[in-house]
């Protein structure tokens, strides 16, 4: 298949990576010095599951003069969805395929309003990775997946077609019975580890094993899975408890994006994630006090960062 990356971070680099190595034709979307390093020394990936790099790599910073491709994979940052969907669509042709790999619960939504709904699928992915240095890849953490599907849940053709190209590239890779489901299950793990790693300031390992944040955490979980149940998202009511099991599996040593780009002083994520709980609780008459806390708590850096 013929592919375009757009947003060639952790997320983008190594799945894009994955399908480039397969054979499949992949076309990073970059820039700065990220693009450059590239184009001089292929795309490098460096992975709990193996080293591997693209030499040479297609990447580019001109999405037109890719032109149409079978399949757009969107990586980008949330808060970065609006500019990149519009500089892709001389991507999106009528069977484009776009499929949005994106950490809140509204990605989907986004590219629906510059593609419209013909084109876009619901999709989530699982890695920890990111942008080591320009040009390399660092892979650290989980093993990587992406469950993906059409938005009314449907099996169709498409769908498939891009699951074989992911399973062929060895991907761990599945279409989803329901995606709204499989969409609010990555939320509830992002939004918790991000805001609580954020807040804390310090690794996973640490906050999970200190009792006070450790309930933050799940008062986080708690009141996700009542937004979820409210908006008719049907959760299982043991989600709290999975989500956890899931955070004590991660090693201990591993931050969150979100909480990487805070500590760092750049804009982040916390509107899609924490920012998010706090606005859909608010439509749907759900309490939010430990969301509204961290983001409350964080919102401040946050309109720095953003002013700067």
């Amino acid at each position: 298949m013929r592919f375009a990356i757009v947003g060639t971070g952790g997320v983008g680099g190594y799945f894009g990576g994955q399908l480039a190595r397969a054979g499949h034709e992949v076309h990073f979307i970059a820039r700065g010095a990220h693009l450059a390093a590239i184009r001089e020394h292929g795309l490098r990936v460096d992975s709990i599951g193996g080293d591997f790099v693209i030499d040479p790599a297609h990447a580019t910073d001109d999405p037109a003069g890719v032109g149409i491709v079978e399949a757009v994979i969107v990586g980008v940052k949330t808060w970065q969805l609006a500019e990149a969907a519009r500089q892709a669509q001389p991507l999106v042709g009528s069977e484009t395929v776009v499929l949005p790999l994106l950490n809140g619960v509204d990605g989907s939504d986004g590219l629906i309003d510059v593609f419209g709904p013909g084109n876009v699928l619901g999709g989530v992915c699982r890695i920890g990775a990111e942008i080591a240095e320009p040009g390399r890849i660092r892979h650290s953490a989980m093993e990587p997946s992406i469950i993906f599907g059409e938005l009314d849940n449907r099996r169709s053709e498409r769908a498939e077609a891009l699951l074989g190209a992911l399973v062929g590239a060895g991907v761990r890779a599945e279409i989803a019975s329901d995606i709204d489901v499989a969409i609010w299950e990555k939320f509830m793990l992002i939004a918790t580890w991000s805001g609580v790693g954020a807040v804390t300031r310090v690794p996973v390992g640490a906050w999970r094993a200190s009792p006070g944040s450790r309930s933050m955490a799940q008062g986080c979980l708690r009141e996700i899975l009542a937004l979820a149940h409210a908006r008719g998202v049907p959760l299982p009511d043991d989600q709290v408890a999975t989500t956890m099991s899931v955070i004590d599996a991660v090693p201990p040593e591993i931050t969150a994006s979100m909480q990487r780009d805070i500590l760092s002083g750049r804009p982040s994520e916390l509107e899609a994630q924490n920012g998010a709980v706090v606005r859909l609780g608010a439509v749907a008459n759900v309490a939010t006090p430990t969301h509204a806390f961290i983001y409350h708590s964080l919102l401040p850096q946050e309109e720095a960062a953003r002013s700067r």
